[in-house]
């Protein structure tokens, strides 16, 4: 009975004594707005935060060159090679990235044709079709920088990264980390 008095008072504080049934706990409640993801009475729907809609960023292509912490550019060479170079003026470091998912891009090398991937062994290199190892996680850091990592392979659970050493060689996915700055790119316009 005091029970039942409880309840009716929250309905009333919570201005449900309308809307809901006498024979509805409060309990069963909250448990049924979350198995139906919306409030009682109304149908199902997105609980709590609103839903974004980011299809207008899918298909965006912006043309750029990565230029890494390491002072290297990011490029692509006609036959699917991926590395580093000082040159500003090399063709071959233009590259496309294009959205395919929320934070997810392909990044294509414009004169080479070859996009850049990440194989399940962490190995960086240019495939000349699209597949499962040329999607990228795309994330900005904390200092501005972007990083790239495979949204299709991890290593013992963690993320490999894309990421040019001091010498403008490509560093081994398994050997990467998000905080390493070897894996942190500035895109910048052409």
């Amino acid at each position: 009975m005091r029970r039942e008095q409880e309840e009716q008072g929250t309905r009333r504080r919570h201005g449900l004594s309308d809307i809901l049934p006498l024979n509805i706990s409060e309990t069963e409640l909250f448990s049924r707005s979350r198995a139906t993801g919306g409030p009682y009475g109304r149908p199902g729907g997105p609980q709590g935060r609103h839903v974004r809609s980011y299809n207008h960023l899918q298909g965006d292509i912006r043309r750029r060159k990565l230029f890494s912490f390491q002072k290297f550019f990011l490029r692509i060479d006609k036959n699917g090679t991926v590395s580093g170079t000082k040159s500003k003026d090399d063709p071959l470091s233009i590259l496309e990235i294009t959205s395919v998912d929320v934070g997810v891009v392909a990044i294509k090398g414009l004169n080479s044709n070859y996009y850049l991937a990440i194989s399940r062994k962490g190995d960086l290199y240019g495939a000349k079709e699209f597949g499962a190892d040329c999607t990228l996680k795309e994330r900005i850091e904390e200092n501005g920088y972007n990083t790239y990592a495979s949204a299709e392979w991890r290593n013992k659970k963690r993320q490999m990264f894309v990421g040019l050493n001091v010498h403008g060689k490509p560093l081994k996915g398994k050997k990467t980390r998000r905080k390493n700055t070897a894996t942190h790119f500035l895109p910048i316009m052409v």
